[in-house]
């Protein structure tokens, strides 16, 4: 009886157990499969366009012409003519140094001129008497009314007065370069613009003491601003891609959204021993003068142009290796997402290039490819470049 009762409850503990896994498998059978719902993504169409080669710099713009205004004499400020910030042309009067003893100096010295004129006149007039009594001692001697000693007195007396219209005539230029010199220390009381620009820095009042017996400190500074230099370094492996004439593309911060255009002029013979770099100064027109010396910006010098290349948004590609040059796409191929690896190449601010792997015309995903799965049917909710 016991041996009876034990075979039965196995067989009744047995059989819910099949049961339920029979009705299990059944429900598995019968429940139908969850649908991926489609996926929203964004969308692009590969197009091929222009891509430029350079090498990325940061610098500095600065004044091609710029000046310090000094005095070269000595003597009080006794007018100002100009203020900050106004623009002058070459020549145009900034301020006048009071050098009232050099006007005595002039007429002292226009005397002198005028003294050492009339002596040379007294001389000439004396030559030409001791000529004319030399050609008439001539004549007499030829006549047999002179001695041979009156003729060589005329003689001598004829290259004296010639000898005495040299020094006279010396002495006129002497006078004559004495007062140039004076008008010329005269003139530099005037103080005057040697370029054209803008008074950057006045820094000269009435009544100060400036030249020789003052402070040596400039007077004005002038700025023209037309022509900026901009000055970069180039890491010494780039320089071999260095050209004169290239062009520089470059923006700054005090002006977002703007692009400017310089041209590269000078290159460094040299390498900076410090950081192995070589200086390049580039030119950058400024005639409507947006920009100003001083502006640090950023940019690159374009050393090629490649026509014919697809770029894609940093953001379409997944598993981006940059240092293998390769990475993941999604293309669209009817409403179904493939994935699909490609070889990158050059990147810019425009995007990262594809050398293979992508044709152009075909359809890629731009943003929500984080959410994508292999034949995931998608939602274009924005199609670019279409």
């Amino acid at each position: 009886m016991k041996r009876l009762l034990f075979v039965v409850l196995v067989f009744v503990v047995i059989i819910p157990i099949a049961a339920c896994s029979g009705g299990g498998e059944a429900a598995k059978q019968t429940a139908p499969e969850a649908v991926r719902p489609p996926v929203a993504v964004e969308a692009a169409v590969a197009a091929v366009g222009v891509v430029t080669e350079g090498i990325d710099v940061t610098g500095t713009l600065a004044p091609k012409f710029e000046v310090d205004v000094k005095s070269e004499v000595a003597g009080l400020v006794s007018e100002v003519y100009v203020a900050e910030w106004v623009r002058v042309k070459k020549g145009e009067p900034l301020a006048r140094i009071d050098i009232r003893e050099q006007e005595a100096f002039v007429k002292r010295t226009e005397a002198a001129l005028g003294s050492a004129k009339a002596a040379e006149l007294q001389a000439r007039v004396a030559e030409n008497r001791a000529r004319r009594e030399l050609e008439r001692m001539k004549q007499l001697k030829e006549s047999g009314l002179a001695t041979q000693q009156a003729l060589d007195d005329a003689v001598s007396e004829a290259e004296a007065a010639a000898s005495r219209v040299e020094a006279a005539s010396a002495q006129v230029r002497a006078a004559q370069e004495d007062l140039n010199q004076v008008r010329t220390r005269l003139a530099k009381g005037r103080i005057v613009s040697p370029i054209e620009g803008v008074v950057s820095e006045r820094r000269a009042n009435v009544g100060d003491l400036v030249g020789e017996a003052g402070s040596n400190q400039p007077l004005f500074h002038i700025v023209d601003n037309r022509v900026l230099n901009l000055t970069v370094s180039v890491p010494s492996a780039s320089m071999a891609g260095l050209r004169r004439s290239q062009p520089l593309e470059f923006s700054t911060d005090a002006l977002p959204g703007r692009t400017f255009k310089g041209t590269v002029m000078f290159i460094n013979p040299a390498v900076n021993e410090a950081d192995r770099s070589v200086r390049v100064i580039a030119e950058v027109d400024n005639t409507a003068g947006e920009l100003k010396g001083g502006l640090f910006v950023q940019g690159h010098i374009v050393t090629g142009r490649r026509d014919g290349v697809i770029l894609v948004p940093r953001e379409a590609l997944s598993g981006w290796d940059v240092a293998g040059r390769k990475a993941r796409l999604f293309i669209v191929e009817g409403e179904l997402a493939k994935s699909r690896e490609v070889r990158t190449g050059l990147v810019t601010e425009g995007g990262v290039e594809i050398t293979a792997g992508l044709k152009p015309a075909e359809i890629y995903v731009v943003r929500g490819a984080f959410n994508i799965k292999e034949g995931d049917k998608l939602l274009i909710a924005r199609k670019q470049g279409s």
